[in-house]
């Protein structure tokens, strides 16, 4: 016999307390004559409502925790020969038997040729006039690093995050750029000949007031700045 009323679940969400702190999510129980929580038993719903409540939180959860902190600095001393050798496993993922540390690294003017960078933290490091020519940058984290000049022809990029980075002068010459973040990059005299750029990397590379004149005519931006 189906019930004629039942009681589906509801989530509220609460407002966090603190800056970064997880808005947890508030589920309560509500009345509908004519839900679709009046085909199912009791048990079913409750189950369902449950779920979807724990789904909630995780995603409040996740969020909060898109602000992450990285790792101490690897103390190995031979770390940043590391990059001359890359990542061998799971390059598409970024997986790696151990993180590729190069942080604070100087690979200035060196030949990085084809080499697969993936996952690899790059923040601050010092990658001016390297040839990153087909090198593979999946997932690297290259906060506030200095491209300056490099050559990243025929390079892929995917979901790496450039925000404050130096990219003054790199050649992203037929390179492939998708999910990358932009944020407070410069990219004042940076070649984007025959790239191919994700739409939406396109929408953030045009809002960047660094990418200028013939730049931004590379990159598809339908204003162009002088």
């Amino acid at each position: 016999m189906a019930l004629k009323m039942q009681r589906a679940a509801t989530c509220k969400r609460s407002a966090p307390f603190a800056r970064n702190s997880v808005a947890m999510v508030r589920c309560q129980a509500s009345s509908s004559s004519s839900s679709w929580a009046s085909r199912f038993p009791v048990s079913s719903v409750a189950a369902a409502a449950g779920l979807s409540c724990l789904a909630a939180n995780l995603l409040a959860a996740n969020m909060a925790m898109a602000e992450f902190r990285l790792p101490p600095i690897d103390n190995d001393p031979n770390r940043c020969d590391r990059g001359y050798v890359g990542n061998t496993i799971g390059q598409a993922n970024a997986v790696s038997d151990k993180i590729l540390d190069l942080r604070l690294c100087s690979y200035k003017g060196k030949d990085l040729h084809g080499r697969v960078l993936a996952g690899a933290l790059l923040s601050d490091a010092d990658l001016s006039e390297t040839n990153l020519q087909e090198a593979v940058l999946t997932k690297a984290y290259a906060v506030k690093a200095n491209f300056e000049n490099a050559d990243m022809t025929n390079a892929v990029v995917d979901r790496v995050d450039f925000s404050g980075a130096n990219l003054r002068g790199v050649r992203f010459i037929n390179t492939v750029v998708t999910g990358a973040q932009f944020a407070g990059a410069d990219l004042e005299g940076s070649v984007w000949e025959d790239a191919l750029i994700g739409s939406q990397d396109v929408g953030k590379l045009c809002e960047n007031p660094t990418l200028t004149g013939d730049s931004r005519l590379q990159v598809g931006c339908r204003v162009t700045r002088k």
